[in-house]
């Protein structure tokens, strides 16, 4: 059995037919963690750029790994393939490396005895941030701190009433705010793509009146509709890159879940042009403040 984890770019030659694809932010697929000890023949890692999710995912891997099964590693240069030879060493792994269009590639097979992979794999576990009074995971956006421009929203917040939705949910950050503060609020679904922060979220958010999915808002045919409100702090990168897109497909999801006269509640970077998705979807757009290089915006359907 083979697995791959995450999307290897077109700098690995190849991988192999049949190969179970494992990865946190594909909605149904597996996860590293489910694999049994020494199940797996073969395994391949696109490794992520942040440390502690990096060695976290490859101590599951080389876990999962058997005894002399073979093991390749790459990540770009600048997105820690630097460092990814020291880890795998440090991991207790013989490898050779390689280097392809700024990729980093590792290769090996697993020794019979591994170093260190408990630490590693505790280092990335999911946890309680104390500071926060929230659970998250190395990995997951923004995950030992309220990114700005979620904590402006939540210092924006009108008051709510019936049933939203928080899009791109992350560990449910708005969606518990919104929830804490309004008790008029009956129900809020949260949708997120990433499996680590919708399990975050679980934990984070009042079940009685919230629905968490995994899923992807950009894309899934399951959102709700006919909804009060909607609240978004929507995602404007792909693989580091920035992709204005993505907040442009989460703008017309959210006009379609909602009822007439109902309204998205968005916070967005100030310099990304949304508003000439939003004024064609929406009767009224209002801008709530513009402040620290963010914008909330108000518009009723």
């Amino acid at each position: 059995m083979h697995a791959v984890y995450g999307t290897p770019p077109e700098t690995l030659a190849s991988v192999p037919a049949g190969a179970i694809q494992c990865s946190p932010v594909m909605p149904g697929s597996l996860t590293l963690e489910a694999f049994a000890d020494v199940s797996l023949e073969s395994v391949t890692v696109a490794a992520a750029r942040g440390t502690l999710e990096r060695r976290y995912v490859i101590a599951h891997a080389l876990r999962a790994l058997r005894p002399g099964g073979a093991f390749t590693v790459l990540a770009h240069n600048k997105q820690g393939g630097a460092r990814l030879a020291d880890e795998l060493t440090a991991f207790g792994c013989r490898l050779q490396e390689s280097s392809k269009q700024h990729h980093r590639i590792c290769s090996g097979t697993r020794p019979a005895a591994l170093t260190g992979i408990e630490a590693a794999i505790a280092d990335g576990a999911p946890r309680f941030i104390a500071a926060l009074g929230l659970w998250s995971q190395p990995g997951i956006f923004s995950w030992d701190r309220i990114d700005p421009g979620s904590a402006l929203l939540i210092a924006h917040l009108p008051p709510l009433a019936g049933r939203g939705a928080d899009l791109g949910c992350g560990v449910g950050v708005l969606a518990r705010a919104a929830l804490a503060s309004n008790p008029a609020v009956q129900h809020i679904t949260l949708v997120d793509f990433d499996r680590r922060a919708v399990e975050a979220a679980r934990r984070n958010v009042e079940a009685a009146r919230t629905t968490v999915i995994w899923a992807d808002a950009a894309t899934s045919k399951a959102l709700p509709k006919g909804l009060d409100f909607v609240l978004m702090n929507p995602p404007f990168h792909d693989g580091g890159a920035e992709d204005q897109n993505h907040g442009r497909v989460f703008i017309s999801k959210a006009a379609g879940c909602l009822r007439d006269g109902g309204t998205c509640l968005l916070v967005a970077n100030r310099h990304l042009p949304y508003e000439a998705t939003m004024t064609p979807l929406f009767t009224t757009l209002e801008r709530v403040i513009e402040v620290e290089g963010y914008k909330i915006y108000a518009a009723r359907k």
